[in-house]
């Protein structure tokens, strides 16, 4: 059989898009200088895997993590699969 793509493709661009599908919606979104995202202008979102430790979110007022391939939050690490339930 052969594959569709010989590439696979980026896990982190699956999970930003992912985030961003199911926030748009209902939220105004835009690029921020630290993290991934900025929602509603209060909350600023890194999203990745569950071993992220939020480095990229420091000094950043109310920062979040959208963490994937992790079942139950704590702190300020939310898993990502719950942002399905924005839809």
């Amino acid at each position: 059989m052969r594959p569709l793509a010989i590439v696979w493709p980026d896990r982190g661009a699956i999970r930003e898009t992912f985030f961003l599908n199911m926030l748009h919606k209902e939220h105004r979104l835009r690029l921020a200088d630290k993290g991934d995202f900025v929602v509603d202008e209060t909350m600023t979102f890194e999203v990745g895997g569950k071993s992220k430790d939020g480095a990229q979110l420091k000094g950043v007022e109310n920062g979040w993590l959208a963490l994937d391939n992790m079942e139950i939050g704590q702190g300020n690490r939310i898993p990502l699969w719950l942002f399905g339930f924005l839809d």
